[in-house]
């Protein structure tokens, strides 16, 4: 039998107004199932984000013998089981689409008493796990991976791991956050330096959760040999899901927008200021914090923008976000040049080639790089892009239709629910125009 395929109609809409909450930000979500299960006492998670990702990382903690209640949508209760109450499971633990799940479990798995085996969808399949590997296997974890460094992992069971003063190669918060997850378990301190800061959600939360960590941009160090206290954390919107409607609302004619308590570390908003150098009208108010992270709510407007060099220091500050970026890009006055941003060929896809061929196809001028791209800004046309199941490419898509001269379909949406559960709900009520088609084949 055929499978069925969710594809998108997407075409002008009108301008964006109105008030917009989106849903909890991913990252967060995930890792604070992570430390409630390993903290002793009971946490409190709102806002969580109820996507295919976070609720895969969920179920799996659940099958290591921890109970986790749903008492309503976006709230869950962890009973924490203390750094060394984990259970073998049985069978292969599914992770789903989630590349952060996989990586931070890695990590937190290399330091227990019992085999564990990691899966994934055929996306995560194809997503290269050598980075985390080889710090984790200079601990002593005894991994091992398909050909190539891909997915399963097989973790077996490790009782002496070792700190690590590690120095990254690649700028990764996934890579530093399962060093570190496994420093938890190793003897002595461990310590990660990158070529560029990333995010400190592991960090932060680590702190939160009573572990002492010390951490300054571009570097990290716990002990191992503390405990994890139970604490409740409240999530903040996610400022990748955020980010398409930033965008759309900057290049639509009339919108004036405003999202609700974004999250807003300073390691994730380099998008925010990407587009403020091409000249977009966003402003930042009710500055504040929300489980440990920075919050404010974003106001965004209309406005005419101009291509720029994208500074290659924003670039990790934005990683997630440059499907966005590149339809911003391609509807801006003049060129836009990406570079140092090989990092988005080892995404769900390959995002600057997915990116590039489909706003090719939708009339852009755009040039691919090794690391980059060169993007002539210009007119859209309608016709029809593929996401390649890439649940950020399919928005930006969606975001390029809202300027299209006729209608764009978009093949292969559904995966956009591991991430952003609702956002065709959420699109149309603000004023994209956009309808779902199910299609066989």
């Amino acid at each position: 039998m055929t499978a069925a395929r969710l594809d998108w109609l997407a075409g002008t809409g009108g301008p964006l107004r109105g008030d917009l909450q989106v849903p909890g930000d991913k990252s967060v979500s995930h890792r604070a199932v992570m430390l409630g299960a390993l903290a002793e006492g009971r946490s409190e998670i709102e806002g969580f984000l109820e996507g295919e990702d976070t609720r895969a990382t969920a179920a799996i903690f659940a099958r290591l013998g921890v109970r986790i209640e749903a008492p309503s949508a976006s709230r869950r209760v962890v009973h924490g089981v203390g750094l060394h109450g984990l259970q073998a499971a049985t069978g292969p633990l599914d992770c789903g689409n989630a590349g952060t799940g996989m990586r931070l479990l890695a990590g937190l798995l290399a330091g227990q008493a019992f085999d564990s085996t990691l899966v994934g969808d055929a996306s995560l399949s194809r997503r290269p796990m050598g980075r985390v590997i080889t710090p984790l296997r200079a601990m002593g974890a005894n991994i091992e991976a398909g050909e190539g460094g891909l997915p399963p992992l097989r973790i077996h069971a490790n009782k002496g791991l070792q700190g690590i003063d590690f120095k990254s190669p690649v700028a990764s918060a996934q890579v530093k956050s399962a060093v570190l997850l496994a420093g938890l378990y190793a003897r002595g301190t461990t310590r990660v330096q990158e070529p560029h800061p990333t995010r400190d959600y592991t960090e932060r939360m680590l702190a939160a959760f009573g572990w002492p960590v010390r951490f300054s941009p571009g570097e990290a160090s716990l002990e191992g040999g503390h405990r994890l206290r139970a604490t409740d954390v409240v999530v903040p919107a996610d400022f990748s899901s955020a980010a398409f409607f930033l965008v759309a609302a900057s290049v639509v004619p009339g919108s004036d927008l405003r999202l609700r308590q974004v999250g807003m570390n300073p390691r994730r908003t380099g998008l925010l200021e990407a587009l403020r150098a091409m000249g977009a009208d966003i402003t930042v108010e009710a500055a504040g914090e929300q489980g440990g992270e920075p919050v404010a709510d974003l106001g965004v407007r209309h406005a005419r923008l101009r291509g720029i060099d994208v500074p290659e220091a924003l670039v990790p500050d934005m990683i997630d976000e440059f499907p966005a970026l590149f339809v911003a890009a391609a509807l801006a006055e003049g060129e836009t040049r990406v570079s140092g941003a090989a990092e988005l060929r080892v995404k769900e896809s390959d995002r600057i080639a997915a990116m590039a061929t489909a706003l090719q196809a939708l009339g852009a001028d755009i040039v691919e790089t090794p690391d980059g791209a060169i993007i002539q800004g210009g007119s859209l046309q309608g016709g029809v892009a593929e996401s390649h199941g890439d649940h950020r490419i399919a928005m930006a898509l969606a975001v390029a239709a809202q300027r299209a001269d006729g209608e764009v379909r978009i093949r292969d949406c559904a995966n956009v629910a591991t991430s952003f559960p609702g956002f065709e709900a959420l699109a149309c009520g603000v004023g994209l125009g956009l309808q779902a088609d199910g299609t066989v084949g």
